[in-house]
């Protein structure tokens, strides 16, 4: 009974809250720079009761190729000492995201990995600059760098648990939109596509059968089996095996899942 006298009023503000992130999700699938995308972050993180968010691949910023994906609006001396120091692949938020698919807040870090005393500082370094309690939604695409979106309030402030659910979904959908506008990948219509046979062949290519054996395997001859993947190099312009199998995995034409199937 009192579960149910409290759920009609939890429901209409859950609505109202999600009508938000649905207006949010679909002004950002229309912009176009990331300039535009940093001011729709910083009102709705603003919204949701974060002082902060950084939308961003896990890499160093002084030696990493473009395309990459990163906007923030963090205090800029912690920026500056973020960068000096490389913390894009070692930083104990982005190193936790390797050990979940959902977001999660900053105090749990010490239950997904363990915490050096380095990284005990950079935490310590990072509160002293401003940034206080955090969220963070984790951003896996195979073939590219790890990502995530944090949320975090400023120094001293109280973070609210219940805008869990809304900052997992904000943060997934403005990350897919910077990688939209960075151009992470060529569009849909400019990726070779193969045709079912050649990527039957391109499968059993990557999971280590020879030409031979795949020919055995799909009922067809080794001449046939030989042309199908030389017209799948062809359409990738590449030379070799292994460079048609990776090509194959980055635009989707096959998985991980095809690949080690258990």
């Amino acid at each position: 009974m009192r579960l149910g006298s409290h759920f009609p009023r939890a429901t209409g503000a859950l609505f109202r809250e999600f009508d938000r992130i649905d207006v949010f999700t679909r002004e950002i699938a229309a912009l176009r720079k990331d300039e535009d995308l940093a001011h729709a972050l910083t009102e709705i993180a603003r919204d949701m009761g974060f002082r902060y968010f950084a939308l961003t691949h896990h890499l160093d910023v002084k030696v990493a190729a473009s395309p990459n994906v990163r906007l923030h609006n963090y205090p800029p001396d912690w920026v500056r000492y973020f960068d000096d120091n490389a913390l894009g692949p070692s930083d104990p938020v982005h190193r936790a995201t390797h050990m979940t698919s959902v977001g999660f807040p900053w105090s749990e870090l010490s239950r997904l990995i363990p915490l050096s005393a380095r990284d005990e500082d950079i935490l310590e370094r990072a509160a002293a600059r401003g940034v206080g309690e955090g969220f963070t939604v984790p951003v896996h695409v195979p073939g590219e760098a790890h990502g995530s979106c944090s949320f975090a309030t400023a120094h001293g402030q109280a973070l609210d648990a219940g805008q869990f659910a809304a900052a997992q979904l904000v943060g997934a959908f403005a990350f897919e939109a910077a990688r939209r506008i960075a151009c992470m990948r060529r569009p849909l219509a400019e990726r070779p596509m193969l045709t079912d046979r050649q990527r039957d062949c391109v499968l059993w290519a990557a999971r280590g059968k020879s030409d031979w054996e795949i020919a055995q395997i799909l009922g067809v001859s080794h001449e046939t089996v030989i042309r199908h993947l030389k017209l799948a190099r062809e359409r990738y312009d590449v030379s070799r095996r292994s460079q048609l199998m990776a090509h194959a995995l980055y635009d989707g034409a096959i998985g991980f899942a095809d690949i080690f199937d258990r």
